[in-house]
């Protein structure tokens, strides 16, 4: 009889470090015990997977996933495929849906619904506040099963993804405070946008490089000192969504010296991408909320992950069509872009390049985002007691190629950079899902997934 349903073998990756030619064994879709393989090998299971000279991760937990941006091109249960593909197992999905947010009770149950019937891997939801439905329907949005809150200080589409002023904001926040739960907000300064863009359209300054040059740096500092100031007066947990300055990281640090809970995220296009030569290369393919910046500053933002001052690096995935970034006027097109399938391996990449080890990896894409989210009782590591979800790295150079993708399109500003490593297998709770080279990739079945909640001691809001 075997001892376990599957066991892998493996460099196995912790947060804080890693074991060569270790095991993990899992029994019912959990991680049941690890080891190190020595002369005796490793125990008996039903299956044996051999990755010796692979990585073996935690699966990779999404924080920023925008799959229903746009309505009827890509979808929850699309993504998930994508994001199995691209070793992530938890899909944190954010709630400015086409054509309305997810903003009320209702709403959010047939989010949950569309979850449990269409996905391949797990998914947990952001919530949001608006007018239509009032401040009242916090508790509502606990109770149902948020992981998180998210809101903007810029309306980046009428309705549907609208600015909070700051008023509503603290109200906002004070309401959602007792929960535990982080209110993650979209930093832009409004005004100072609209007044640069206004008068740069005006000049006729619309090129390839015109964007980053109208969200200048204090558009985003202002909104992150703004968000986090709001949490400091009302005790919530206040969190920048995407900060691509290091600046952004210095007001989060001097928050937190003083005892606030700020919390900070970056995307790994911040990264990996910068103005000089991808935006050059690529034009509005590279344009997102907020711009690409100077390679000198994706350089200190790497600092600032070396010294673990990030919360976590989340993709800000949308899947919006070609059609929708090739005009020649660069404020005409859409914000985001594709990427599910390179954060794990363009953020290993970054890291291996910059003498950064693979557990920081694992902090920042596994184990943080799932204490950020309060899934940590179950996501995020390779603990004993957790849910195996596992990520085979197979340590290989290759150029990524867009026209493989398995996300709603296939192109991303991404496009023929090198990666050191490649997704081999996923597992979600123990179950393959995703297998590289194969002629039906995707494994696990739709349904699969699970809608996550966060910890059961999460409390109700009240005013």
């Amino acid at each position: 009889m075997s001892d376990f349903d599957l066991v892998v073998k493996g460099n196995v990756v912790d947060a804080h470090a890693w074991v060569k030619d270790g095991w993990v064994g899992v029994r019912d879709g959990k991680v049941a015990a690890r080891g190190v393989c020595d002369g005796g090998g490793a125990p008996s299971a039903r299956d044996t997977v051999d990755a010796r000279g692979m990585w073996v991760l935690p699966g990779v937990i999404d924080g920023q996933v925008h799959s229903g941006s746009q309505a009827r091109q890509e979808g929850l249960g699309w993504a998930s495929r994508a994001a199995a593909a691209g070793g992530v197992t938890v899909m944190v999905d954010m709630p400015y849906d086409d054509p309305e947010p997810v903003a009320s009770r209702p709403q959010l149950d047939a989010k949950i619904a569309e979850v449990e019937r269409d996905c391949h891997i797990d998914v947990a939801l952001y919530g949001t506040l608006n007018e239509k439905h009032g401040l009242q329907a916090a508790a509502g949005l606990i109770e149902g099963g948020v992981c998180a809150f998210k809101f903007s200080t810029f309306e980046a589409t009428p309705g549907r993804f609208p600015r909070v002023d700051e008023d509503d904001l603290y109200e906002a926040f004070r309401l959602i405070a007792p929960s535990g739960l982080a209110c993650g907000v979209h930093n832009q300064m409004q005004e100072l946008t609209r007044k640069n863009v206004s008068h740069m359209v005006a000049a006729e300054d619309t090129g390839w490089d015109a964007f980053m040059r109208a969200h200048t740096p204090l558009i985003e500092n202002l909104a992150t000192a703004l968000i986090y100031e709001i949490g400091a007066e009302t005790g919530a947990r206040a969190h920048a969504v995407h900060v691509s300055t290091s600046r952004g990281f210095q007001i989060c640090k001097m928050f937190r010296d003083a005892g606030h809970q700020a919390s900070i995220e970056t995307c790994v296009q911040y990264l990996m991408l910068n103005h000089e030569e991808h935006t050059r290369r690529f034009g509005a393919k590279t344009k997102h909320f907020p711009p690409i910046r100077p390679k000198a500053e994706t350089e200190l933002l790497w600092s600032h992950v070396a010294r673990d001052e990030c919360t976590f690096v989340s993709s800000d995935h949308v899947s919006w069509g070609l059609e929708r970034k090739q005009d020649p006027n660069v404020f005409k097109n859409s914000s985001g872009g594709p990427g599910l399938e390179t954060l794990l391996p363009a953020f290993f990449t970054g890291c291996e390049s910059g003498g950064i080890p693979p557990s920081m990896a694992v902090r920042q894409l596994c184990l943080n985002p799932a204490r950020h989210f309060l899934l940590d009782d179950r996501k995020g590591s390779l603990a004993v007691g957790a849910d195996a979800d596992i990520v085979l790295l197979k340590p290989e150079r290759y150029a990524f190629d867009p026209s493989t993708s398995l996300s709603a399109v296939q192109w991303s500003s991404f496009e023929g950079m090198e990666f050191n490593v490649r997704v081999a297998a996923t597992y979600c709770r123990g179950v393959l899902a995703y297998e590289f080279g194969t002629a039906s990739p995707v494994r696990s079945a739709k349904g699969h997934g699970r809608f996550l909640r966060p910890h059961a001691d999460v409390g109700a809001a009240r005013g």
